[in-house]
């Protein structure tokens, strides 16, 4: 390999040996994939199984009726499912970079998928990434690593020859000379050889991580499955008994055939998965107005549960973005300080020090700080930059500062701007000691409060003699010591909020970020989040599984962790019995995200691969969305409950009225197509009512529930037996009443018809709400 780069054919033989410059096509759930789960659920195997049972006894009516709500039952849930996947397509390499390599000698533009191990690469600003490579030439090179660190402040590269510094190299480490797949080049230019693609890359690796890592089916998935089983159970034998005790006591084994299957519909779960299928829909939708998809409708069932909630910092608590808030003037007097929290205009002396480094910034510029200065520079009014730079003197590793040399449009002396380190910026100035440390007092302050510092200097007027010999280095010019200007990643604003909502609500939220102690504690004191022990990576690393377990159980900020470390947070948290949401956006939160009881993609500045890794993804990026969630998670599983309350009460006095009149010798009052009236109309229309129930005033006060608690917990349940134990009495009473007066068994089946219909009614209103009263439930606004 030449500094000429692969030869073509090299490249192609690479290519055919090692495979595209991609990650693996995800296992895609398709429409026959879904089809097919769907038909597997028992509940609406049972449902269709009762079909091809009454076909076979010539009941099509009945049959009819079965098969056309199982096909609304599969026709919701396929719609669901399908949208989510086509949505988001899973894993794609990053928005499809394409890279720029040399080949045969000659620089050409290809697909990224295209590149191989061994080319060389050529990266420039605005530039995304193809592969893992090492640098072989760079110059005053910074990258963006933020999908991989989580740190949103870019990185200096630069090409090394040191074999152990070629080792070390790993993402987030400055003066690195490994670049990776994926990150973003916002400033310089630099060659890169492509050291690995593919799966071999570190994003390849993460997205390996993710193959390994099995999801929790949901627990009220084997619920809602257990009590299909016992009532199907029950509704077998309680059918048997029946064909035998009519065929004994009539001896028409016909009716007793006909009688045995309509007391076993009317204990059949027919209606679950009608129910469930439109709550699951219906509360995707609810969800989806508060801009969160869901890719499975299942999480909404974990939502309630939740007991800690992980989140990621930047673009996640923070909008991922840098934002000048303080500046501070050399000169110490009145408008020597501005604070963007004071809400203020710049002042005087700020602006001084802020159109210093404007002029030491690159415009148009990637770099995020050279960003906040011109953003703020426009936002002050400050006159335009009329210059040209005469002169740029890049980052060094001697001279971590950017300098540049601009000669005004309109004409006269040039001058010369810099900012960076204190350290490079003290030593251009040439700074006393006792000035250096009153410099650094006020830097650490403000790195305090999480904010990230820069210092600027500037020159007089520079003669006209030295612009014609202008020095290698900045040192050469005299430099002025101008102030400070320093930086954050601004917290979104209803975070706090919805950190206190949180809190009331049970939930701890804890942080997980890759950024430094300092800054990560300044932004969950800002968050409301417990920031008194701040745990970093390599404390973590040193802990075993058992005591990082326990350190857990007090600790809520965890600052510059890796994604193995998210992970394995995560997994401790499972293991001390909390109910895991992990929220984030990057390539390195997806492990975590996808290892977590409950994961939470953003989707707007989110990766591919967060998303494809996560149960529910925010639209809009907004945390306090996860909140709405929560909130919407909890009244949907509360009003799914009361359905299911519901559900076997009206079961109780259908199946009574049933039975009864086969025990004491009644005409029969409901048939087959009755019940099935009943049970697939009645009772789907009422879950709609319900499922369109407010929430109950105490659902954001009250704890998590146990996520092991049943759908049905047995005071719930004897409350349901005893409501319709009511009902049936009251059913009846009428129909022992009527019998008794003799009364034609057309009307009488008609009453009691009506009776059932009215009772019903009856049930819902009692179910609207846990703990309003009768009248309550009379006045409570639901349109449904």
């Amino acid at each position: 390999m030449s500094h000429d780069g692969l030869t073509k054919a090299a490249a192609a033989t690479r290519l055919t040996l090692e495979g595209f410059n991609e990650l693996p096509a995800p296992d895609r759930r398709g429409l026959v994939r879904i089809l097919g789960e769907v038909v597997q659920q028992p509940m609406l195997a049972l449902l269709i199984g009762g079909a091809a049972v009454y076909f076979l006894l010539g009941d099509r009516i009945e049959a009819l009726l079965l098969l056309a709500f199982a096909g609304l039952s599969i026709a919701i849930t396929i719609i669901q499912e399908t949208r989510s996947e086509q949505v988001l397509e899973a894993l794609r390499n990053l928005a499809s970079p394409r890279a720029t390599v040399m080949r045969d000698g000659q620089r050409i533009v290809i697909a990224g998928r295209e590149v191989v191990r061994g080319d060389l690469m050529v990266v420039g600003e605005g530039d995304r990434v193809a592969a893992d490579a090492l640098l072989e030439s760079s110059h005053d090179l910074l990258l963006d690593e933020s999908l991989l660190t989580g740190e949103s402040v870019p990185v200096r590269k630069a090409a090394q020859t040191d074999a152990a510094q070629v080792a070390a190299s790993h993402a987030g480490g400055d003066a690195a000379q490994q670049v990776f797949a994926g990150t973003l080049v916002v400033r310089g230019t630099g060659t890169a050889r492509v050291s690995a693609t593919g799966m071999h890359s570190q994003m390849g690796r993460i997205g390996h991580a993710l193959e390994r890592i099995e999801t929790v089916q949901p627990h009220l998935q084997v619920q809602i499955g257990e009590l299909v089983r016992n009532f199907a159970i029950v509704g077998i034998l309680a059918g048997a008994a029946a064909v035998l005790l009519t065929g004994l006591l009539r001896g028409s084994w016909l009716q007793a055939l006909l009688s045995g299957i309509a007391l076993g519909m009317s204990m059949m779960p027919q209606e679950f998965p009608l129910v469930l299928a439109v709550f699951m829909a219906m509360g995707v939708w609810r969800i989806s107005r508060a801009r969160v998809l869901t890719r499975r409708a299942a999480a909404i069932e974990t939502l309630g549960a939740t007991t800690v909630l992980c989140t990621d910092k930047t673009g996640t608590l923070t909008e991922n973005r840098m934002t000048v808030v303080q500046i501070i003037s050399a000169d110490s007097g009145t408008g020597s300080r501005w604070r963007k929290s004071d809400g203020t205009a710049v002042s005087p002396g700020a602006q001084a020090v802020l159109e210093a480094a404007r002029k030491a910034s690159a415009h148009p510029s990637a770099d995020p700080m050279d960003v906040a200065i011109h953003t703020l520079a426009d936002a002050a009014a400050l006159p335009p930059a009329l210059h040209t730079i005469a002169r740029a003197y890049g980052l060094r590793d001697d001279m971590l500062a950017i300098t540049n040399i601009v000669s005004p449009a309109a004409g006269g002396p040039a001058s010369a701007h810099a900012k960076g380190a204190i350290e490079a910026i003290a030593q251009l100035c040439h700074l006393a000691p006792a000035q250096i440390s009153a410099i650094r007092a006020q830097a650490d302050a403000l790195a305090r409060n999480g904010i990230r510092v820069l210092g600027v200097a500037q020159t007089p007027p520079l003669p006209a003699a030295l612009m014609q010999h202008l020095p290698d280095s900045p040192r050469g010019l005299p430099f002025e010591y101008a102030g400070l200007i320093g930086f954050a990643d601004p917290l979104r604003a209803n975070v706090p909020a919805a950190v206190a909502e949180c809190r009331s609500a049970g939930i701890r939220v804890v942080m997980i970020t890759g950024d430094y102690p300092v800054t990560a504690r300044a932004i969950a004191q800002q968050a409301g989040i417990d920031a008194n022990e701040v745990l970093d990576g390599s404390a973590l690393e040193a802990m075993s599984d058992q005591e990082l377990a326990l350190r857990l159980k007090s600790t809520a900020v965890f600052a510059r962790i890796r994604p193995e470390q998210k992970l394995r947070i995560v997994e401790c948290l499972k293991a001390n019995g909390d109910i895991v949401a992990m929220t984030g956006d990057g390539v390195n939160d997806a492990p975590a995200i996808k290892a977590a009881h409950i994961g939470i993609a953003m989707g707007g500045r989110g990766t591919d691969v967060a998303r494809e890794a996560s149960a529910i993804v925010l639209l809009d990026d907004d945390f306090g969305s996860i909140v709405k969630t929560i909130r919407l998670g909890r009244r949907i599983y509360d009003n799914l409950r009361k359905a299911t309350e519901y559900i076997v009460a009206v079961h109780i006095p259908i199946a009574g009225i049933a039975l009864l009149p086969l025990m004491f010798g009644l005409p029969l009052i409901l048939t087959p197509v009755h019940i099935v009236f009943i049970q697939m109309v009645i009772d789907p229309a009422c879950s709609v009512v319900l499922e369109a129930e407010q929430e109950e005033d105490d659902v954001m006060q009250r704890p998590p529930r146990d996520a092991q608690s049943r759908l049905l917990p047995p005071a719930r349940f004897l409350w349901a037996v005893l409501q319709g134990s009511i009902a049936f009495v009251l059913v009846a009473a009428v129909l022992v009443a009527a019998a008794w007066r003799g009364m034609p068994e057309a009307d009488l089946r008609a009453l009691v018809f009506t009776c059932l219909v009215l009772v019903n009614m009856g049930l819902i209103l009692v179910n609207r709400s846990f703990a309003s009263s009768l009248a309550q439930a009379f006045r409570r606004p639901n349109r449904a």
